[in-house]
């Protein structure tokens, strides 16, 4: 592709991201029966769009809602509930011990993305997957996008993630990011914004294709000739993607998910994935290097593995090289990476890609590499290591949102429009403290859908998290993870925060 049909794709995405509202052939929607008290309160509304004009699918399936009573929802919504404990769908708060596992909630009124807008969302998480993997591997290698000032030198190379044994290293297809959820936010007007990325261990995509099957089997009705893209086909892409990024000369790779263990948050995760891919689940302890090679033990002897997808931190992969006292990884594992003999997913030192600091430069590293203009575009970033944002951030702290950077599952973050003095106070403390380690973004009024809660259907705020898979080139799973904050008010939608998810509709 040339650079100049790639920087016209890239306008036409990026204008189509701004229109934002659903397309297609429209028609009036009428909110009789159910949705007949539902008010987005002035919020752009992910089932209804900005004026109420929609396609005729989704108009279709507002009529099915609209044509069921509560009382009947409701009983489905808790036949749906149970289904998801019956299966073991759960995940682990670490906080809470009384409550080791719990469900992640399900809400059952689906969130839908127009054709169009998925076009636009599809390209711009392929846009920004291949421009991570280019930076990475500019990073570990010749450095020029740190020799040219794009992004400050420190920031990288002081940065916790940067890991210089990944220094020289060769990775197959060039590809560090085999997995990347990308997070996106819808703003009142319709523009989708980038939130953050997550090119180390992103989780959550169990719940899309669970999600997708306990749709149809709860609501076979509402789904019926609506034309939905499929999700059932992650596990075969994901074990595609792995055998193309295994080393060289490996006809048919033996692929493992290296997991934790059963105390892993995601651990149901792990089991799906493994199950979805047809290959084995192992933890550390079910692996050995002998002569710079991964070995899985079997009852039948030692088996070769070519290709690790770990789902455990850098920190705790190699004993040798990373925490000595981990006893969650294989030691010997980075010489058997290095001398090219077995594959990881995702690369080492990924973790630089995906830092909240990092990611205020996203734009820039996007036009370095690729010569192109997000087709989305970040969500206007405040680096408090830097003198000009830290005193900004300082000056408006009760109109912004401030995150620690290395932080996930909204652990961490203060919103300033809803915090108390006190919660101020204690941030700037922090801040000051600590510039380096936090920045701020302006509260963006999210996205709202429908949801179905305690007191009746209202609208709830949202996210989503595409994500791609990425061998000999990337593909992204249409749709993705909707989370939704169940909290009325709340703009944290994190399943550690007491958040849930909808099944995502990619109309066709």
């Amino acid at each position: 592709m040339t650079a100049g049909k790639q920087q016209s794709q890239a306008s036409a995405a990026q204008n189509q991201a701004q229109t934002g509202a659903n397309r297609g052939p429209a028609a009036p929607v009428q909110l009789p029966g159910l949705l007949s008290n539902y008010d987005p309160g002035g919020s752009y509304c992910e089932l209804l769009g900005l004026s109420g004009q929609v396609s005729e699918s989704t108009k279709t399936i507002l009529e099915r809602i609209n044509q069921m009573d509560e009382a009947s929802l409701r009983a489905r919504a808790r036949d749906a509930e149970l289904e998801l404990y019956n299966f073991g769908i759960t995940f682990t708060v670490y906080t809470e011990k009384d409550a080791i596992d719990r469900i992640l909630p399900f809400d059952v009124i689906p969130r839908v993305i127009a054709q169009p807008d998925w076009r636009t969302l599809e390209y711009g998480v392929r846009q920004r997957v291949t421009a991570i993997n280019k930076f990475l591997w500019d990073v570990y290698h010749d450095g020029n996008i740190l020799k040219d000032g794009v992004v400050p030198r420190d920031l990288v190379l002081g940065n916790s993630n940067y890991r210089p044994e990944m220094e020289g290293m060769d990775v197959p297809q060039g590809t560090y990011v085999q997995i990347n959820g990308t997070d996106l936010i819808r703003g009142h007007d319709g523009t989708f914004y980038v939130l953050e990325d997550n090119a180390r261990t992103p989780s959550g995509v169990s719940y899309v294709v669970e999600n997708r099957h306990l749709m149809l089997r709860t609501f076979p009705d509402l789904m019926e000739s609506v034309p939905i893209s499929p999700v059932s086909n992650y596990g075969q892409k994901l074990r595609e993607a792995l055998g193309e990024t295994a080393p060289a000369g490996v006809d048919n790779p033996v692929v493992v998910l290296l997991s934790p263990g059963t105390y892993n948050s995601a651990y149901f995760e792990h089991i799906f994935l493994a199950r979805e891919m047809g290959v084995p689940l192992v933890e550390g302890r079910d692996l050995v290097v002998e002569d710079d090679r991964v070995y899985m033990k079997t009852i039948r002897g030692l088996q070769r593995v070519d290709m690790i997808y770990r789902r455990i931190n850098d920190d705790f992969l190699d004993p040798e090289v990373f925490n000595p006292n981990s006893m969650l990884g294989v030691a010997g594992l980075m010489r058997a990476y290095w001398k090219g003999n077995v594959g990881l997913a995702n690369a080492v030192g990924t973790g630089i890609a995906d830092d909240k600091a990092v990611y205020a430069y996203m734009p820039r590293i996007i036009q370095y590499y690729l010569g192109e203009d997000p087709a989305i575009q970040n969500v206007e970033t405040h680096i408090c290591r830097e003198k000009e944002g830290l005193q900004y951030t300082l000056d408006n702290l009760d109109k912004l949102v401030v995150k620690p950077v290395g932080e996930a599952g909204g652990y961490g973050i203060t919103v300033g429009p809803h915090a108390s003095q006190e919660e101020l106070d204690h941030c700037r403390g922090k801040l000051l403290a600590d510039p380096a380690n936090y920045i701020s973004q302006p509260m963006i009024d999210l996205s709202v859908s429908p949801t179905l809660v305690d007191e009746g259907i209202e609208p709830r705020r949202v996210d989503l998290r595409p994500f791609a898979v990425t061998g000999k080139e990337t593909w992204v799973l249409p749709g993705g993870l909707s989370r939704v904050a169940l909290r009325r008010g709340s703009i944290i939608v994190n399943s550690s925060q007491g958040g849930g998810s909808k099944d995502t509709w990619v109309l066709e």
